[in-house]
């Protein structure tokens, strides 16, 4: 099988007893297979089965979710508050550009969402994430004033959201819920 009709592209042989065949991905949208048999046996030969795209791959996720939250007349049909919480989910668990990518969803969902949508103190694992940045940052006088894009997409993220729940009248216990006990002893101690 390949995803060229010569063969040469993206080439996976198998032979023998299914135990022997693993899956496996192709790009593209069309696939090549030749079946050569070596006349050693009666049966009648294999089965495979073709699925576009996979389930739970993060880029195909990323892309819908994306272009579904762009969609104004889309946006009220979806359930905002259950994606709330898998995309808190993706970012938390996900590293590098995937992360990046799971904050960009969670910016827009925040921005496109009304009264009640996301729970904000999800975001508590982030919020910690982005106080320790906050903190090294400051202790980094060799890159002063150069933020990471993982330090601006968090910065954005939480500013963004400050501004929602400040427009909710719901600050102060989104504030509280984010920060452990503590942070707010030692803010006050300050």
């Amino acid at each position: 099988m390949s995803s060229s009709s010569d063969f040469q592209q993206d080439r996976h042989s198998f032979s023998g007893s299914p135990q022997k065949w693993t899956d496996f991905e192709l790009p593209g949208d069309t696939l090549y297979y030749r079946f050569t048999s070596d006349m050693s046996n009666t049966e009648w030969g294999y089965k495979f089965t073709v699925t576009a795209g996979h389930l739970g791959r993060f880029q195909t996720g990323f892309e819908i979710l994306k272009q579904m939250l762009s969609e104004e007349r889309v946006i009220p049909h979806l359930p905002l508050s259950k994606i709330w919480e898998w995309q808190v989910g993706v970012a938390c668990r996900q590293t590098g550009h995937q992360r990046l990518k799971a904050i960009h969803l969670l910016l827009k969902i925040v921005q496109c969402s009304s009264q009640g949508d996301c729970d904000l103190t999800l975001l508590k694992p982030l919020w910690q994430l982005f106080t320790h940045m906050e903190n090294n940052s400051c202790q980094d006088t060799a890159k002063p004033g150069i933020l990471l894009p993982l330090h601006r997409a968090l910065a954005e993220l939480f500013f963004v959201t400050e501004n929602r729940v400040t427009e909710l009248g719901s600050l102060q216990e989104y504030l509280l819920a984010l920060n452990t006990e503590d942070h707010l002893h030692r803010c006050t101690a300050q």
